[in-house]
């Protein structure tokens, strides 16, 4: 069996979680697996993780020991991998994509917590 990429997100950010929902649902070949990277177990089996990166956007492991891709390179290697995200994942390779998706994402990252109600869970600073 094939192991599967490690999506490592902020399991305190509505956003962050309402995101990974959707993943799953379009995840039919279970390609992807999800952890939270305020766990620190599982940073402890991603060392090439930065646990500071991993709160501030997506960080994705696409296979064991391999660097992690973060933010819009993390997203559009996620859209290459689900089917419904197929028609997307072209444009996405767009000249000045690469420069505008990581700005986008970026800033949607940064205001994450105004984007979903968090409950001030939102406000703990690192990993448990």
């Amino acid at each position: 069996m094939t192991s599967r990429a490690v999506v490592l997100f902020d399991g305190e950010c509505g956003l962050c979680q309402a995101s990974v929902r959707r993943l799953r649902a379009l995840d039919w070949r279970k390609r992807l697996e999800f952890a939270d990277a305020r766990d620190a177990s599982v940073l402890a089996r991603f060392p090439q993780v930065d646990a500071a990166a991993a709160l501030a956007r997506l960080q994705l492991v696409p296979a064991p020991g391999a660097a992690p891709l973060e933010g819009f390179a993390a997203f559009r290697w996620i859209a290459g991998r689900l089917p419904l995200l197929w028609a997307a994942w072209p444009f996405l390779w767009l000249p000045g994509m690469t420069w505008a998706g990581a700005r986008a994402y970026d800033a949607v990252a940064r205001n994450r917590f105004a984007f979903a109600r968090c409950d001030g869970a939102c406000e703990r600073p690192g990993p448990r």
